[in-house]
């Protein structure tokens, strides 16, 4: 009889571990979807489309693209969206052909509409119609793109302490000067880490731990 009571306590304890597990597994599995959800709205929200040309004009022979690029400021994740007619395209050269209106050795051609070119890092790039001489009437923009800022840690405010001023000696000597006040100083991190970077760090450590 006692052991039949004892089996039953162990039986009893070793369910409730493995529901235990099971709920601990689930619960972190809730948190893994929270954080690759807040990743993707991270990514969302700091991504912007650019309608080329919008809204005053678009990508044809009459918008002043040159200012309508200049007044924008182009990110890391941000998109172009160029949108035209069946007598248009978009052509993304060089500097050089850029400034002559060539086509040749085109980087990309796209020749329907909408088209959407990515801007995946920073740096300059150029975009011309192709079509007839429509660079040359002015459809022609050069996006710069800038690297995306990642939030820093501020650094403390410097502490210093006051020395006393040394006394005046005695004679026609002027007084020397007090010497120079120390201070401590916090040094901000040397590189702050993205919040992307920390929920992945968090999705790698916690399939580790479902893992066990």
């Amino acid at each position: 009889m006692t052991n039949i009571i004892q089996t039953h306590t162990f039986l009893k304890i070793t369910l409730f571990f493995q529901e235990y597990k099971i709920m601990a597994k689930v619960s972190i599995m809730r948190v893994l979807i929270g954080l690759a959800a807040m990743v993707m709205l991270l990514q969302v929200v700091v991504a912007t489309d650019y309608t080329v040309g919008s809204p005053s004009g678009g990508w044809d022979t009459t918008t002043d693209l040159g200012s309508w690029s200049s007044s924008q400021t182009f990110t890391v994740g941000d998109n172009l969206d160029f949108q035209f007619g069946p007598t248009h395209d978009v052509v993304e050269v060089t500097k050089d052909n850029y400034d002559s209106c060539g086509t040749g050795n085109a980087i990309s051609t796209t020749t329907t509409s909408p088209a959407r070119i990515a801007l995946t890092s920073a740096g300059t790039r150029y975009f011309i119609c192709g079509r007839s001489n429509h660079c040359s009437l002015g459809m022609k923009v050069q996006v710069n793109v800038v690297a995306a800022s990642t939030p820093t840690t501020p650094s403390p405010p410097q502490t210093t302490t006051p020395s006393s001023p040394t006394p005046p000696e005695a004679g026609p000597t002027s007084p020397s000067p007090p010497p120079p006040a120390t201070g401590t100083n916090v040094e901000p991190p040397s590189s702050a880490i993205s919040l992307k970077m920390t929920a992945g760090t968090m999705l790698g450590l916690g399939f580790l731990v479902m893992l066990l």
